[in-house]
């Protein structure tokens, strides 16, 4: 099954150079796909240097509704999530933020192919966006 380019373009550009084949093959493989989303619950491999804070103050749906929309996220966003009922998804922006925000799901939002991302999980929040 070939890699959703979502998905694709967001391991390339938020994962750790080293880290990206086997993610890469990984969710492309269904029968590999759910061992891979759970490992996202502990997820050790992004590269932060394209990591923008989120201030404690902005930890809620709305706020991060926000920051996503000022750095051009449209309204639908593709959904990679541990939960099965959200992953492999378009979702509304807002719908997705209401629903893993706070939670415990492990789940990236592809906002921009390559350019900018949400992810959340166990621990913590980060929004990924790249020049």
């Amino acid at each position: 099954m070939p890699l959703p380019v979502h998905e694709e373009k967001l391991i390339k550009a938020f994962f750790l150079k080293e880290r990206q084949e086997p993610y890469l093959l990984g969710l492309a493989n269904p029968g590999k796909r759910r061992k891979i989303t759970n490992e996202f619950c502990h997820f050790k491999h992004l590269d932060l240097r394209f990591n923008v804070p989120i201030l404690p103050s902005q930890q809620n749906p709305a706020a991060i509704y926000d920051l996503l929309k000022k750095f051009g996220a449209p309204d639908v966003c593709w959904v990679v999530s541990d939960e099965l009922e959200l992953d492999t998804h378009n979702m509304s922006l807002k719908e997705a933020l209401d629903q893993i925000v706070g939670r415990t799901f492990a789940t990236f939002l592809c906002c921009i192919e390559g350019k900018l991302a949400y992810f959340e999980n166990e621990d913590g929040r980060w929004i990924g966006r790249r020049p």
